[in-house]
């Protein structure tokens, strides 16, 4: 939908300050990050990722163990990995995320993510990809060769350094495995263990079982030139050869920005991280962690495995959280209008709406879509024409009275009537025409989902007929609405002022029981027609606008005695 605003108006699209909202806030450009964003934006949401640009890998020349991009460069694989998102809309910024709050219930109970210097979004869900820092040793020469020629990952770097020299600095008791993997690349392995220094002798034994030489005292220097490695040299003076070294640094996760929603965590051995459960999620409901911020040891293609798993279920719970809401939002319209209805005497002047019939007495005649027929002023009066008709409402009550009318005018055979909810209505059925008069509710209703699915059941050459309230200034508000209007803060303009989804049958066409005037709260949001056709988004290809105009007529109030010349919005479209 288009937006229009002026000082104080605002429409549905806008929020109270005009923050971005998006389906998920990815954290993280990364393999993990955009491994879920793929997936998110593959099942069409709004996604954007925020990256600072500075991924745990970016000190390696290459990346291996990965199918299908084994040695590439790791930037080629982020370079590739934004291409392919931005392919199905994701939009990746740089920056990061300074922290994360839980939004009230007026910003949806979603989450306001804060960008720094680039304010603050909203988001239905996030998920984190931020990764960890390796905090190494502090040994001279060890973090400037990080990346070359000191390494971390067997797996992805054991094949390069196969059969040479290899030194492990032990960390931790944990890094004793890092020891015993590396005897597969190489005979000629060096622990040194000072960290964990004394060895377990059952410990010590093991790795000498194989040739792996241990040195216990502390290391005090790497050697080399550049960024290539030539040995290390003890607290004792002794220099031992090597051609490369693999330590574990200790691992620091990259989530303080969450901190603010006292996030569940685990201890475990590589320290304390955000407890998650097998798809991601954190303790919660709209927070998931992925990657190595929560999988330190996870190389690339692990946590790209466990992104796009992530983002997979990050949808599915957005799914079953819109089928909630639909469901709900369905059962609100429903009980609204039918107690509305069912809570009062018939409301049906029995006249078509003057606008409505005014255009259609235009048309050739043919089957007509009544959308929101209320209680069938309009499309009884269609079917007087000759129209054969689908009339349509959420209220039973008000659908009865329709075929009650109906009957009572001669005309029952000739309209087939449908309680039923519009925003879940279906049909096979095509038409020439579908029309809309005062489709506006107080309780939210997709209005123009409705409209634009309705549209898609005109035959080639059928029209959308869309009439609706105008107000394009205090003056066009009705005498018996101005009071009503004024609880609401109205400030003129054509804003907030509407009726129920069935006033197609004209209320207010000169009789005294119709519904001008009859005004529930919180007030639907009036189009003027030109948004209206915006609002639409119909392919310009395909359709064509044959009216988009104002039109004024002379109207009665509730007492059948104040009358006013009221405005309405008049949108008319062909399909070609």
């Amino acid at each position: 939908m288009t937006e229009h605003m002026d000082d104080e108006t605002m429409t549905e699209n806008s929020t109270p300050d005009r923050t971005e909202t998006w389906d998920v806030v990815v954290v993280g450009g990364g393999a993990a990050g955009l491994a879920a964003a793929l997936m998110l934006g593959r099942a069409r949401r709004r996604v954007l990722v925020v990256d600072a640009g500075e991924p745990r890998n970016r000190y390696a020349a290459h990346m291996h163990g990965v199918l299908g991009h084994d040695g590439i460069d790791p930037a080629d694989l982020v370079a590739r990995g934004r291409s392919e998102v931005a392919a199905y809309g994701v939009e990746v910024r740089a920056g990061q995320v300074d922290r994360v709050e839980q939004a009230g219930p007026e910003a949806g109970d979603g989450l306001l993510v804060h960008l720094g210097a680039g304010g603050v979004v909203r988001a239905r869900a996030l998920v984190a990809a931020t990764g960890i820092t390796d905090v190494l040793p502090e040994v001279p020469g060890l973090a400037e060769r990080w990346g070359a020629s000191v390494l971390n990952c067997p797996y992805c770097h054991g094949w390069e350094v196969r059969g040479r020299r290899l030194g492990v600095l032990l960390t931790s008791p944990a890094s004793l495995h890092q020891a015993q993997l590396l005897r597969q690349w190489s005979d000629d392995v060096t622990v040194l263990s000072a960290a964990v220094d004394p060895l377990e002798e059952e410990t010590a034994r093991r790795l000498r079982s194989r040739g792996v030489r241990l040195v216990a005292e502390p290391v005090v220097e790497v050697l080399g030139e550049g960024r290539d490695l030539s040995g290390v040299r003890t607290a004792a003076g002794e220099v031992v050869a090597l051609d490369a070294l693999f330590t574990a640094g200790r691992p620091l996760p990259h989530d303080a920005f969450l901190d603010g929603l006292d996030l569940a965590r685990e201890d475990g051995p590589f320290g304390s991280l955000l407890a998650v459960d097998p798809t991601g999620r954190t303790s919660h409901s709209r927070v998931w962690a992925v990657g190595n911020v929560v999988q330190p040891m996870a190389n690339v293609p692990m946590v790209t495995g466990a992104g796009a798993m992530t983002g997979a279920f990050v949808n599915a719970v957005l799914v079953e959280e819109e089928f909630d809401a639909a469901e709900a939002a369905t059962q609100r319209v429903t009980t609204h209008w039918e107690d509305w209805y069912a809570g009062s005497a018939p409301l049906w002047s029995g006249r078509v709406n003057a606008t409505t019939a005014d255009v259609v007495a235009t048309l050739p005649v043919g089957e007509a879509l009544d959308l929101g027929c209320g209680e069938g002023g309009d499309a009884v009066w269609l079917a007087e024409q000759g129209w054969r008709v689908t009339a349509v409402d959420v209220s039973a009550t008000a659908v009865a009275r329709g075929a009650a009318g109906a009957e009572q005018r001669g005309v029952a055979e000739r309209i087939d009537w449908h309680a039923h909810d519009l925003a879940s209505w279906r049909t096979e059925q095509t038409f020439d025409l579908v029309t809309a008069s005062f489709l506006h509710s107080d309780v939210e209703l997709p209005r123009a989902e409705i409209l634009r699915r309705a549209a898609g059941r005109l035959r080639p050459g059928g029209r959308l007929l869309v009439v609706s309230h105008v107000f394009e200034s205090a003056a066009d508000i009705p005498p018996w609405a101005s009071a009503h209007l004024d609880q609401h803060d109205h400030h003129g303009d054509h804003g907030d002022h509407g009726q129920d989804e069935g006033e197609g049958e004209g209320e207010g066409e000169g009789e005294g029981e119709g519904e001008e005037g009859r005004y529930v709260s919180p007030m639907p949001e009036l189009l003027l027609p030109h948004e209206e056709v915006a609002a639409l988004a119909l392919d310009p290809a395909e359709w064509s606008v044959e009216l988009s105009e104002v039109r004024p007529r002379e109207a009665a109030g509730p007492d059948g005695v104040q009358r006013a010349v009221v405005k309405d919005g008049v949108v008319l479209l062909r399909r070609r």
